[in-house]
């Protein structure tokens, strides 16, 4: 069956208290960014089956978070086997919904949510229990003295809605799901309006490797109502979002009126520091990644490029000829590097933020066109020279493919100009000098910052400073995102 067909069999029902249920406020159309062609209709839910789902996970944490781990690491390795079992017909769905290139669709996106899963499932089995030392504790008008003993537990939180982007929404599902259920939580999934299906189709996956009811739920639609309905339901625990800032903003305020926890890896404008003692090429490579990796649409991206300025002509030079052999195209196609972005309205907002970085003085340098392809939502690799720091382009996320490119004299204005931003999510730093990569990157406001490489380690705790999110997840740190630590107490 082609991805298509089995988007028309299994598009139509929500996934509440493990059965499927038609979406209250009818359907919805989900179109291939590429072709502009229907993919097929995903169930728009109503506020109302929100909390449905909501109430179905927190019927089921009870169970669930009694589970035995080994049950649960079970259960995550069944999810991860079935996920490549239905390798090809989820691909498909990738690509058809997000407009990923053949090559991220196929490497990216199914793969790293099965090695997501099956890492978890051994995180399942770790131990939850911290001895702590005894503590001689005198007698006081509360207490008897005595020989204090005590342990730290992490107990989970209990039920998470778990918002995802769409960019890549498999991935950033299995890095939600998987720890949350590791840790004894439930979940209600709510995706991107833009690609629910291949979400509604690993809903069935869960229902197939024999997780409980209400354990995963998953409710989609296009309205921001559905979000919201989750943000304020009693019955969710933490929210886990992964988006823009503003939504964000607008997440942490309604949760905080509830004190629920939230976890949030939001926008990013990454900043990438050339020093001219730098491997120009091996900075080109990092930095044009931004138009060879899924059209720029990714949250880590160098965007943001800080050149010294004896070197700055020889990489715009470079940096010119790299984007002019990144081929726009059909993402199926085997030579394709840039596809689409994910919509008409995301490509017009792109465009028009281009045509203010040119009417605020910046040098159009490569592109900033929209390619003559007749069909598809497409920006070509783009990239602004002669950029000052209080320009919109400088300071705003695009979240497509444009670099802008500033110059600096030396390293604290580098390290000045770089954290001259309302972002803080993943910088990077280019120099021979390793000592002074690992002191600028000590000084900057990020959350992760790579040095000589864009290349990350999934091991390490991911998160932003600043409006780039709140919280760290990825690694064993996601297990701590997902729980509550209790104290115990006894006296020995």
């Amino acid at each position: 069956m082609s991805a298509l067909e089995t988007t028309a069999a299994h598009a139509g029902s929500l996934f509440i208290g493990g059965d499927p249920v038609p979406g209250a406020a009818g359907r919805y159309p989900v179109i291939d960014p590429a072709s502009e062609e229907l993919v097929g209709e995903a169930p728009q839910a109503s506020p109302e089956q929100a909390h449905e789902a909501a109430a179905a996970a927190r019927a089921a944490w009870g169970s669930w978070s009694r589970t035995a781990p080994e049950r649960r690491a079970e259960l995550l390795g069944r999810i991860a086997d079935l996920l490549i079992t239905h390798n090809d017909e989820l691909v498909g769905l990738v690509q058809a919904e997000t407009g990923a290139t053949a090559r991220v669709a196929q490497t990216m996106q199914v793969p790293v949510a099965v090695d997501r899963f099956r890492r978890y499932a051994k995180e399942a089995l770790d131990p939850v229990t911290v001895p702590l030392p005894p503590q001689p504790m005198p007698a006081t008008p509360l207490a008897p003295g005595g020989l204090i003993g005590a342990v730290a537990v992490r107990q989970p939180v209990g039920v998470v809605a778990c918002i995802t982007p769409y960019n890549f929404p498999l991935v950033s599902l299995a890095g939600k799901v998987a720890p949350a259920l590791a840790m004894g939580n439930t979940v209600v999934v709510k995706p991107a309006p833009q690609d629910p299906l291949q979400i509604l189709r690993f809903a069935e996956i869960v229902a197939e490797a024999g997780v409980p009811p209400g354990v995963v739920n998953v409710v989609t639609g296009s309205a921001p109502s559905i979000g919201a309905a989750l943000v304020d339901s009693p019955d969710v625990d933490m929210i886990s979002f992964t988006g823009s800032t503003q939504v964000g903003q607008a997440i942490a305020a309604a949760a905080g009126r509830d004190m629920k926890r939230v976890l949030m890896e939001l926008g990013g404008k990454g900043a990438a520091i050339v020093f001219d003692d730098a491997d120009l090429d091996a900075a080109v490579g990092g930095i044009g990644s931004t138009w060879s990796f899924h059209s720029g649409q990714i949250c880590t991206a160098p965007t943001r490029v800080l050149v010294q300025r004896g070197v700055r002509d020889a990489l715009v030079d470079r940096l010119t000829a790299y984007a002019g052999v990144c081929r726009v195209g059909d993402p199926r196609a085997a030579d394709t590097v840039v596809g689409p972005v994910i919509s008409a309205a995301h490509r017009d907002r792109v465009e028009v933020m281009i045509e203010k970085g040119v009417a605020e003085g910046a040098t159009l340098a490569v592109g900033g066109h929209r390619p003559a392809s007749g069909t598809g939502f497409y920006v070509a690799p783009t990239l602004f020279t002669d950029v000052k720091p209080g320009m919109s382009i400088a300071r705003e996320e695009f979240f497509a493919p444009v670099v802008v490119l500033m110059t600096f004299t030396d390293e604290d204005e580098a390290v000045e100009l770089a954290n001259d931003s309302p972002f803080g999510l993943s910088d990077y730093v280019w120099t021979a000098d390793t000592g002074r990569g690992y002191r600028v990157a000590r000084r900057l406001r990020s959350g992760s910052v790579g040095i000589n490489t864009v290349q990350r380690n999934h091991e390490t705790p991911f998160g932003g400073f600043k409006h780039s999110g709140v919280g760290r997840d990825c690694g064993t740190f996601a297990m701590h995102a997902y729980s509550e630590l209790q104290s115990i107490v006894w006296s020995s």
